[in-house]
């Protein structure tokens, strides 16, 4: 069973912050697959595409949630260059020298 989180008044930003700090950080999705025509796969970053979650939904649901969270979708370029950057770390090494 999952605990609901309370949350305390120092883990919530001052008033004057509120908005602000959700509003500056870019958040990334970059579309890796679909699943039986209904499901879409993608990765979902804030901040830094590098370090992302795996998230599946519904197309309708992903519309929806990139909306929500102001979602810019990564070019070709920037998927090409994340690619580059894991292979380098595929087994838990620098696999690739600059």
């Amino acid at each position: 069973m999952i605990k609901e989180v309370k949350l305390s008044k120092s883990d919530t930003p001052p008033p004057e912050m509120n908005g602000i700090l959700e509003a500056s950080i870019p958040r990334y999705v970059r579309v890796t697959g679909t699943l039986n025509d209904r499901f879409i796969e993608f990765e979902f970053s804030i901040g830094d595409p590098e370090l992302c979650v795996e998230l599946v939904m519904q197309f309708d649901q992903f519309r929806e949630f990139c909306k929500l969270h102001k979602a810019v979708e990564l070019t070709a370029e920037q998927c090409a260059w994340l690619d580059y950057e894991r292979l380098k770390w595929q087994f838990g090494q620098a696999g690739i020298s600059e």
